[in-house]
Order: C-alpha cells, then sequence, then structure tokens
C-alpha cells in the first residue's frame, strides 16, 4: 500500500466522484487511515511469523570476574574466601518452536562453554553439541492459542475498518463539496439578483417619470439593488473560505480555476431491506467486533478458570555433552545428557480471590452475550431505518428539481410583469425569494442522497451503483 503525492488540480471543472477520488488518496485522513491499517497489517504478520521455527543464537562473551568468592572446607565446615580471577564465555544456538495446540516449547541447541581460570593457568570447555528440550505447561492459560483465534478476527476487523474509513471520506468530501455549491449558487444568484435589479432600478425610474410607479417603489427597488449588492459581496467571501475548507481537506493548494459541478441527476436505485441487511452483516465489520467481544470475554473467563489450583509445568532435556581442556577433546566421546522433572505450585488459601476472578469473568461474558442481543438488534433497525430513507431520496431529488424549474419560470414571468408595469416590486421580490429558496432545496436534497447513499455504502462496504463490493487494501 503506497501513499500518493497530492497534485494540483489540472481540470477546471471538479464533480464530486473525482473530489472523493482524490481525497482517498491524498487526504490526512486517507494518510491516517492507510498508517492504520499498515500498523494492523504487520502486527498480524508479526503474529504469523511465531507460529514458525525461530533460530537464535544467545550467549556473554568476555565475562570477566575479579573478585573474592565465598568458599567452605569440606573437612572442618570453615568458610573462606579466596581469590578468583576468571573469564567465561558462552554461546548457544538453538531451533525454537512453539506449539500452539498445547502451548509448549521444543527447542534444538548446541551449547558451548568456555571457562579461563587465571590464577591457575587453566582453560576448561564445556559443550553440548546436541540437545532436545520440551517444556510444557500444565493446566494452565494457553495465550498462543487464543490468540490464533483472536488475532485473523482483529486484522479481518482492520481491513472492513479502513474501507469503512474511506467511506467516512466520502461522506466529508459530499458535505464540504455541497457547502461549496451552496455557496456558489448564492453568490450567482446575489450577483444575478444585483445585476436585475440594477437593470430593473432603470426601468423603474422611468416609469416614474411616466408616473406608472410610485416614489416608494422605486426607493425600494433601489435598497434592494443596494442589499444585493452587499449580499454578492459576502458571498464571495464566504465562497472563499468554503473553498479553501474543501481543498484543504483535500490537500489540494491550487484551485483558484477549480469549479465545482453539481451533480446532474442521481441514480434511481431502490434497495432492498433484506439485502441491505444482508450485506451489512456478511461485509461490514459489525459481526466481527461482536465476535471479538465475545472472544475476549471468553479468553478472559479461560484465563481466570486456569490460574486456579494446582499449576504444573514439565520440563524435560535429552543430549549429549563433554568437558575437556581443549576444544578438540571437549567434542570427543561425549556423555549422556537427560534430564526431567515437574514444577508445581498450588495455592493453599487465597481468600476467594481466585473463585471471584472466576465469576467476575462468568458476570462479563454474560453480560457481553446480553449486549450483543440488543446492539444487533438496533443496528438491524437503524439499517431499516436508513434504506426507507434513502428509498424516497430519488423522488424528493426530482420534485426538488421540478420546483427549482418552476420557480425559474414564475420568476421570469414576473419579471417581464413587472417591466410592463403590472405587478408591483413586493411581488417580484416574492417570486424571487421563492427562486432562491427552490435552488437551495435542489441543492440540499441532492446533498441528502449522496450522503445517505454513502452512509449505506460504508454500513454494507458494498457499491450499490456497481453492484460489487468494495476493494480490501493490499498486503
Amino acid at each position: 500500500m503506497q501513499l500518493l503525492a497530492c497534485p494540483p488540480i489540472q481540470a477546471q471543472r471538479l464533480t464530486l466522484d473525482n473530489a472523493i477520488r482524490i481525497a482517498q488518496e491524498n487526504s490526512y485522513s486517507a494518510q491516517v487511515a492507510q498508517f492504520s491499517y499498515m500498523a494492523s497489517y504487520w502486527n498480524y504478520r508479526s503474529f504469523k511469523a511465531q507460529l514458525m521455527p525461530a533460530v537464535n543464537l544467545r550467549g556473554k562473551v568476555a565475562n570477566f570476574d575479579h573478585s573474592l568468592i565465598e568458599t567452605r572446607n569440606y573437612e572442618d565446615g570453615r568458610l573462606n574466601y579466596v581469590n578468583n580471577n576468571t573469564m567465561s564465555n558462552y554461546l548457544t544456538l538453538s531451533i525454537d518452536q512453539q506449539i500452539v495446540a498445547t502451548g509448549g516449547t521444543f527447542s534444538l541447541q548446541s551449547y558451548l562453554y568456555r571457562l579461563d581460570q587465571f590464577s591457575y593457568d587453566e582453560t576448561t570447555w564445556k559443550t553440548q553439541p546436541l540437545r532436545l528440550s520440551y517444556t510444557q505447561p500444565l493446566k494452565t492459560y494457553n495465550a498462543l492459542k487464543w490468540e490464533k483465534k483472536t488475532a485473523p478476527v482483529e486484522f479481518q476487523i482492520a481491513q472492513r475498518n479502513y474501507l469503512s474509513s474511506m467511506q467516512d471520506i466520502a461522506i466529508q468530501v459530499t458535505s464540504l463539496f455541497f457547502n461549496v455549491l451552496d455557496a456558489q449558487s448564492n453568490l450567482r444568484q446575489s450577483e444575478a439578483k444585483s445585476a436585475d435589479r440594477d437593470s430593473l432600478l432603470v426601468t423603474a425610474q422611468r416609469r416614474l417619470a411616466l408616473g406608472t410607479v410610485t416614489k416608494s417603489e422605486v426607493l425600494q427597488l433601489e435598497l434592494s439593488a443596494l442589499n444585493a449588492r452587499v449580499s454578492a459581496n459576502a458571498m464571495r467571501i464566504e465562497l472563499e473560505d468554503r473553498m479553501y475548507k474543501f481543498f484543504s481537506y483535500l490537500r489540494v493548494t491550487d484551485y483558484r480555476q477549480a469549479e465545482l459541478v453539481a451533480p446532474s441527476s442521481v441514480p434511481d436505485v431502490i434497495l432492498s431491506v433484506d439485502e441491505v441487511i444482508q450485506k451489512a452483516i456478511t461485509n461490514s465489520s459489525h459481526t466481527l467486533e461482536q465476535k471479538n467481544q465475545m472472544l475476549a470475554a471468553e479468553q478472559s473467563l479461560a484465563q481466570a478458570k486456569s490460574s486456579r489450583g494446582l499449576q504444573l509445568t514439565l520440563s524435560s532435556e535429552l543430549g549429549l555433552t563433554q568437558t575437556a581442556p581443549t576444544f578438540h577433546g571437549a567434542y570427543q566421546r561425549p556423555q549422556d545428557n537427560e534430564i526431567i522433572g515437574l514444577t508445581l505450585s498450588l495455592p493453599i488459601f487465597d481468600w476467594g480471590v481466585s473463585r471471584g476472578k472466576v465469576k467476575m469473568a462468568q458476570a462479563r461474558l454474560e453480560m457481553v452475550r446480553t449486549q450483543q442481543e440488543q446492539a444487533h438488534q438496533d443496528y438491524v433497525q437503524n439499517l431499516n431505518k436508513k434504506v426507507l430513507q434513502f428509498n424516497m431520496q430519488p423522488m424528493q431529488c426530482r420534485d426538488a428539481r421540478r420546483a427549482q424549474e418552476i420557480a425559474e419560470e414564475r420568476y421570469n414571468i414576473t419579471r417581464r410583469r413587472f417591466e410592463t408595469g403590472a405587478i408591483s416590486v413586493t411581488d417580484l421580490n416574492t417570486a424571487q425569494q421563492e427562486l432562491e429558496s427552490a435552488k437551495a432545496q435542489y441543492l440540499n436534497q441532492l446533498e441528502t442522497f449522496w450522503q445517505d447513499y454513502y452512509a449505506l455504502q460504508k454500513a454494507t462496504l458494498y457499491n450499490w451503483i456497481t453492484g460489487t463490493p468494495l476493494e480490501s487494501p493490499e498486503e
């Protein structure tokens, strides 16, 4: 997965789809989502690496010790301190493999040790050319076994959360995009209104000379023209601010020549509630998150139960060993080396601490199960509501567009009638306000449609226009 550079806007006309694509590639939100996914990806890779054999080299080199050490005379038991002047070195090369099913660890090792006693000018070599060891906890918590259950689920959640984050970006871009369109529409209306009022003011002044309008109506029209110019200037500032916020989110700096193009229409998409719920349960992270919560609760219960009572650990070792004053001799005629034993731990009385932990874990498991039942019902009901709202939007958009066309036609008729002196300035202002309201309502319905669409696309991780699932990020 690669982060892309943020290019300037080359084309002058920018559609909603292009804006979303740019934001999903270049925005800071996209980078945060990508970095979060990559962290989860490498965390999962690290877990899978734990399941493979590991080759390790351990040791201690040039460990010099010049000190007084305590010794006991074996004949009379007296303690004495003698001078110690030694240097020790050792290396262990091992192949280690964790056993997921049992929680044990198998190791194949080769060990080399050298001790130099300078006070006696003596060197001792100790070798274990081959050593097989196995450590097996008995009746204890197997963390690796549980991690094998949870790690794949957590990675799948990370993949789907990344896709959800991309839809969050689409929703945010849609909001910012229509904010700019609204400001552009308001500016165009203010400029058109200002030009209309200036033109109509000239006409009204001629009619005033003819006595077909009153002085009050001319002043009202002049005031309207002044207000339109003030509004246009304010809209220019507002548009610049909204353009900056929009392109700043896209991480684009060269946008002076850019013009946002409103969607000319909306796709006539009608969704089935059952199909949306099925896609949401299958594709989104909702089901996986619930599964992960249950696994975490079950894991806590298993850990609490395994910590009660007798704890046993089996340790065994089988191999060859030899000591000699020379390196070569330490590998000649090796002797058998076998070790096996059990380590145990048994709490006699802990005032009910262990039992309390088990009861707490059981209660938490039941609480999670109950909460998930309610959460799933709410989740399905919310999807049902979203689908019903979305299915109404195409008709809402068509009605709002038709209302805009009617308002435009009515305003043109009203304007011509005012020019002929058939109606007053008040009627003209009313028609103008209805036109502005109709245009704003149409943009609002378009924004609502796309906001609802991307919300459903986020919930289902499914492109309902193309009929294809959203693609997970490449590993």
